[in-house]
């Protein structure tokens, strides 16, 4: 089942500052929240915390993450009360006959990607008409026409409620609501993803560029360029 067209119309027309709680309390049980825990998390997590500790919660355990993401999550789901953190990640047979030296992504990111994130999340998704994302317009030029809420081939309903918030918007919130930010921001990580394929940015450069630098790819497929 997926949202009926009146349901996708009321969720495009509420006020963006309704948009997240809304959805959580009107379609409980039918949305859910993937989360990389990363730089910026904090802040959509706070607010679907606020609205509801029980939603359903996906962080991606790539086996390649940094040890300061995986230690966040806890401390992060932790202090806002979150009851429901899910953490999915790719089979084990799917690792040892398609990546078995864990070099996969030198030769074949999109592969890499393939088999640590979107096919763990495929297993999941189909069981929620919403999920709910943290991008951003102002996270790169590849997300400068994102929506606020969009409508998917599939027929899923993705939601970006914090489209429209600016990094300063982000600090301000975080500073405001005492959320712990994530330990590799003071480094100069501003997107953080796997540790091998990301690296801190360097001034003048946009908040993803630290992602699979030196590549063309600018997204690992679980999101299309908006």
């Amino acid at each position: 089942m997926s949202l009926s067209q009146t349901e996708f119309q009321s969720l495009e027309q509420l006020p963006e500052e309704e948009l997240l709680g809304q959805a959580l309390r009107t379609l409980k049980g039918r949305v859910a929240i993937v989360s990389s825990f990363g730089a910026e998390s904090a802040v959509l997590l706070a607010l679907a915390a606020k609205a509801d500790p029980s939603v359903p919660v996906f962080f991606l355990d790539t086996k390649r993450h940094f040890s300061e993401t995986l230690a966040y999550r806890d401390v992060l789901s932790a202090r806002l009360g979150l009851t429901n953190v899910r953490t999915i990640g790719p089979r084990e047979k799917s690792l040892e006959d398609r990546d078995p030296q864990d070099q996969l992504a030198a030769f074949d990111p999109d592969a890499c990607c393939a088999l640590r994130k979107v096919e763990p999340l495929d297993l999941v998704l189909p069981d929620f008409d919403v999920w709910i994302t943290g991008r951003k317009r102002n996270q790169a030029q590849t997300r400068s026409r994102l929506q606020l809420v969009e409508r998917e081939d599939n027929g899923q309903v993705k939601l970006n409620p914090l489209a429209n918030w600016t990094p300063e918007r982000i600090g301000d919130a975080m500073s405001e609501w005492g959320l712990p930010p994530h330990p590799l921001v003071a480094q100069g990580y501003t997107s953080i993803g796997c540790a091998p394929c990301t690296r801190a940015i360097r001034s003048g450069e946009d908040g993803r560029a630290g992602r699979w630098a030196g590549l063309a790819k600018t997204e690992c497929g679980i999101h299309r360029p908006a």
